[in-house]
């Protein structure tokens, strides 16, 4: 039987801090299914620390001896994760100048910790289900069959059962994974733990830099344990770390002034769901809506100068003589007339501007495109970023993968 004194040990062993009930529980669930060869999933928010309970799981099993690999499935490109994982014959594809061993194969006799596996391809969940049903692999390029013994723990941000019925993830994968669920619970629901993490946090740093540790009023508790941290321990901790430089010459940290560096509430449509529901889509679709109401504004600008003083209408055809083009080869939904002296582009401002002719329009400009405005967001993010995918997902706020498919779908491949 598992006792509290094995929890709590196990816990400075991996450098688990807090004291919460749901936090105690999880601990005591991997220590439990630690010596057997159960397969695991681990639920959790980004930043929540999912990786150090797979590691209890290795080290108090019978593989501790056997080598740790811990994989992040969102930051492998589609093209190159079989390989990664399973390994490949020379000549395979261009490129595999040589053959190489994967990581199925490397850590035979160990564990593999797959993070963000609802990020997997649905070609390479079919090799992982074979692994785990049958302990065995193909190389890319290879007919021969090879053997492995490794044990698999799996962790996932998003809801793996709502995706497989959305058919972007495997049924039977999903059920083979489940055989033991791991919740980990976010910062917000684990009471005073935030309190103990900054505490913890506070003095490593001090160390770090050689400052002062910073301590937080009464005051300030309340306001850090209010605080939903929808970053988990990673924003808490580099919370920390920003107070600890920036205010070393104040020992004691006020309500006000840790207000200063905690970001407000986001602007943001809240979450729905559990924490395990899907954003990576959602948070670049809200950021394509927010560029379309600024250009959508900067457009009512525009209209309405053009409206109140005609010789400002005059004077953007004249700068901008090609602003307008593409409204002569559209199909008209619904035409409305817009009366434009096409003249008054190049007479004098001052002049009177005259009828000419009528030019119809749809009303549902194509630049309004939710489609366009994704594409051309990211267009921009891998320019800032000199086609570097891992820094422009992070710009964007996306997974490498989710941005590594936007780009197959829009064209966007050098």
């Amino acid at each position: 039987m598992i006792t509290e004194n094995d929890i709590q040990s196990v816990k400075q062993r991996f450098g688990i801090i807090g004291t919460s009930d749901l936090l105690n529980n999880a601990v005591r669930v991997a220590m439990q299914v630690a010596p057997t060869e159960m397969s695991v999933l681990i639920t959790g928010e980004s930043g929540s620390g999912k990786e150090s309970f797979s590691k209890i799981i290795h080290h108090l099993s019978p593989r501790k001896h056997g080598q740790f690999i811990a994989i992040n499935c969102g930051s492998i490109p589609e093209g190159t994760i079989d390989s990664e994982l399973f390994g490949h014959e020379k000549g395979a594809f261009t490129g595999a100048h040589e053959a190489r061993k994967g990581y199925f194969e490397v850590t035979n006799g160990g564990t593999i910790f797959l993070d963000e596996i609802g990020e997997m391809p649905l070609s390479t969940q079919a090799r992982l289900l074979r692994v785990l049903e049958y302990g065995e692999f193909i190389k890319v390029g290879s007919s021969k069959v090879q053997k492995t013994d490794v044990r698999v723990v799996a962790a996932t941000n998003v809801n793996l059962l709502k995706k497989a019925e959305e058919g972007q993830f495997r049924e039977d994968l999903y059920y083979r994974l489940n055989t033991v669920p791991i919740y980990v619970p976010p910062l917000r629901e684990r009471g005073k733990d935030a309190e103990l993490l900054f505490r913890k946090f506070a003095s490593d740093f001090a160390e770090k830099y050689k400052v002062k540790p910073i301590n937080l009023t009464e005051e300030a508790k309340q306001v850090l344990i209010r605080y939903r941290f929808p970053g988990n321990i990673r924003q808490l901790k580099n919370l920390v770390e920003q107070i600890s430089v920036l205010s070393a010459d104040q020992k004691e940290i006020n309500a006000e002034l840790l207000a200063k560096y905690i970001p407000s509430e986001s602007s943001l449509p809240a979450r729905l769901g559990s924490a395990a529901d899907n954003i990576s889509e959602r948070e670049i679709l809200y950021k394509v809506l927010f560029e379309m109401r600024r250009d959508v504004n900067e457009l009512k600008k525009l209209v309405l100068e053009g409206l109140n003083n005609p010789s400002v209408a005059s004077q953007i055809l004249k700068d901008h003589p090609q602003l307008f083009n593409d409204l002569s080869n559209e199909r008209t939904a619904d035409p409305v007339l817009i009366k434009v002296d096409k003249s008054a582009a190049a007479a004098e401002e001052d002049a009177e501007p005259q009828i000419v002719e009528d030019v119809t329009h749809e009303t549902e400009d194509d630049s309004l495109s939710i489609e366009k405005k994704e594409k051309e967001l990211i267009r921009k993010a891998l320019l800032k970023n000199n086609n570097k995918r891992k820094y422009a997902a992070n710009d964007l706020g996306i997974s490498e993968r989710t941005l590594y498919r936007k780009i197959k779908e829009y064209g966007l491949e050098e």
